[in-house]
């Protein structure tokens, strides 16, 4: 098997996933979920490929896709952002008392 061969069966496999869930065929909230994210990854990832190669069109692609992406995982981020903020100030303390 050639190198791209991987590729080519996922990239047909979420193609199908996409178009099975369009018509009314759904396979369970987790792939509807999954996709949603698979989607604005593929933009990005594919974004890149064109940026490499010199297309000036794939940092719009990029761009929106990072833009779908902050927005899906917005909440996490928040999350992240604030156990941050808890182990830096946990971390201040700690260096305050040894002083």
């Amino acid at each position: 098997m050639r190198r791209n061969t991987g590729l080519a069966v996922l990239l047909i496999a979420f193609g199908a996933l996409i178009l099975l869930n369009k018509v009314g065929i759904h396979m369970g909230p987790f792939i509807g979920s999954l996709m949603s994210y698979i989607v604005p990854l593929a933009m990005v990832g594919l974004g890149y490929v064109g940026i490499k190669n010199g297309n000036k069109f794939a940092w719009i692609i990029a761009g929106l896709g990072v833009i779908i992406l902050l927005g899906k995982l917005a909440g996490w981020l928040v999350i992240l952002l604030a156990i941050g903020l808890i182990a830096y100030g946990i971390s201040m303390l700690s260096r305050r008392s040894h002083v």
